[in-house]
């Protein structure tokens, strides 16, 4: 399953630069794009990191990891796509900023990163999905922290995940409980000609497995792995309009307009290792 979604993901990345969605194709600097992707909370939560050591996993084109190389910390980007890692190599020359990015699985960063240690990790937004295991995921950040070191991951709520449209015009505009809300069931295989921005559809490597995870989940997993959790935050906000009647907000991001009930579609966990 891991193969099959490094593939995929390698095959999305060509899709994934040229489009509309991402913008960085023919952007002069890509870094200038990169606070797109932050919600004003976030630099909220962490607060300034320059002079950090900032780990960024799963960091596919790395256009957040820029945000925080923007902001004078010392800031490194992991992804299981050999292609993503090229792709955001090529972003930060062109920004001529001094990110550093490493191909390997979640699983095998202490070894990939030679035992390195990190004031903060961040993950997110379309991340945990792609873990069958977050409790072994919970373990291996523990160990890529310092003591007092943070753990940020902002991440697509799970319900926004299990919500999808009616299946039929005719039921109306709503939206329904369609997938899990809660994991234990096994992978969720997915084969798709195109991939969720603008543009042609991918080449090939179609397949792709992905894992859900309940907000207890996460949370028990980074308790058991004896982190301590400072904040949880929940957000009615996405950065991209899901669902077409979906509104924009003063931030710049969207939300569903107010004849809808108010969900979280987002999350923020802050925790910290002692």
């Amino acid at each position: 399953m891991f193969r099959a979604n490094r593939a995929n993901w390698d095959a999305r990345v060509p899709v994934h630069v040229a489009s509309r969605f991402y913008g960085v194709g023919e952007a002069a600097d890509p870094a200038s794009l990169a606070d797109r992707w932050f919600a004003p909370y976030e630099w909220e939560d962490l607060g300034d990191p320059a002079g950090l050591d900032v780990l960024h996993l799963q960091c596919h084109l790395g256009t957040e990891t820029l945000a925080f190389a923007a902001r004078g910390a010392r800031t490194t980007g992991l992804d299981l796509s050999g292609a993503s890692v090229a792709a955001a190599r090529d972003l930060a020359a062109r920004s001529g900023l001094d990110a550093e990015y490493v191909r390997g699985n979640v699983y095998d960063a202490a070894e990939v990163l030679g035992g390195r240690r990190f004031d903060l990790v961040y993950t997110g937004k379309g991340a945990l999905c792609y873990l069958p295991d977050l409790h072994r995921w919970a373990r291996t950040v523990a160990g890529l922290l310092r003591p007092g070191g943070r753990l940020y991951v902002v991440e697509f709520h799970p319900l926004l995940v299990a919500l999808g449209p009616t299946p039929d015009e005719d039921e109306g505009s709503g939206l329904l409980l369609r997938h899990d809300y809660l994991g234990g069931r096994g992978a969720v295989h997915h084969e798709a000609a195109h991939t969720y921005t603008d543009g042609p559809p991918i080449e090939g490597a179609a397949d792709s497995y992905e894992w859900p995870h309940g907000l207890g989940e996460v949370v028990d997993a980074l308790a058991g792995a004896g982190l301590v959790i400072t904040r949880l935050r929940e957000s009615d906000e996405l950065p991209w309009p899901r669902w077409p009647r979906m509104v924009r907000t003063e931030s710049g991001w969207w939300r569903l307009p107010d004849s809808e009930p108010r969900i979280p579609l987002l999350f923020a966990l802050l925790a910290a290792r002692p």
